[in-house]
């Protein structure tokens, strides 16, 4: 071994300072992304055409799983309710669950899943192909247009995805409801908005803001920085869920919480 190369040894240890290193450079992408989405240029047309990929092409997974979140839920509580003679309250236990909960979790989780992996993988692919340095060279801020718009059309089209959720949710829920009980929609839809007040719905908005935040946020980051060549792409969608998954539930116990405490 040649004497005069040294050897970098660690400040704490190999693990604990890669993780900080992390830590320091995700918050660095953070707030670089909040500098960048208030400066000009606006990558405008960039932004639509990612809130069209990321909002409608969503719609069909969506409707699905949210008719069905409501259907199985109302079928799910029935006997629960039935043995003390309450089914009547089945509107307002459905309405409750779907905007307070369900409706932004579930929106939530399928984007992270579809969406969140989309992301990560079509920008890992333009890492390792060497198209983000290509758009550099050529005076193309490469951050404003791919990482501003995605994390942007995530942030925006989630509260509007969700509320089309809890809507499809209760259209599902009124479905099972007017089969057993022969409720008019008029009937099903007061009741289920009599136990539903702005607190409930704002706490929605913020969840499914916040959720779509994170979904952007960590599958740019996941794809703007991924290595290792073409396995890269791969990892980079793969850890895109899975972080956006854990993080998701994380603030939906912190938000729950909150909100609990001002009820």
């Amino acid at each position: 071994m040649d004497p005069n190369e040294q050897t970098e040894k660690p400040l704490i240890s190999k693990g604990l300072d890669a993780f900080f290193i992390g830590v320091h450079d995700i918050f660095r992408f953070i707030s670089r992304f909040f500098k960048e989405v208030l400066l000009p240029p606006f990558e405008i047309k960039e932004l639509i055409r990612q809130c069209f990929q990321v909002g409608y092409k969503s719609l069909a997974l969506i409707s699905l799983t949210g008719f069905i979140t409501g259907l199985v839920f109302t079928k799910q509580s029935r006997p629960s309710l039935a043995e003390f003679g309450a089914t009547s309250w089945l509107p307002s236990l459905i309405s409750i669950a779907v905007i307070r909960a369900l409706a932004p979790l579930v929106t939530a989780l399928i984007c992270a899943g579809k969406v969140g992996s989309s992301i990560g993988a079509e920008l890992a692919s333009m890492k390792v192909t060497e198209q983000i340095d290509a758009m550099e060279v050529s005076a193309i801020n490469p951050f404003k247009y791919l990482v501003v718009t995605r994390v942007l059309a995530c942030t925006i089209c989630l509260p509007l995805l969700m509320s089309y959720t809890a809507v499809v949710g209760l259209m599902g829920s009124y479905l099972d409801v007017h089969l057993n009980e022969q409720t008019s929609m008029v009937a099903f839809f007061q009741k289920a908005f009599e136990s539903i007040s702005f607190l409930d719905l704002g706490s929605s908005f913020v969840k499914a803001t916040v959720f779509g935040f994170t979904i952007g946020i960590v599958s740019a980051y996941q794809g703007y920085n991924a290595s290792q060549g073409t396995q890269g792409v791969g990892k980079a969608a793969n850890i895109s869920v899975v972080i956006s998954m854990f993080l998701i539930f994380i603030e939906e116990i912190v938000i729950v919480q909150i909100v609990n405490s001002i009820r």
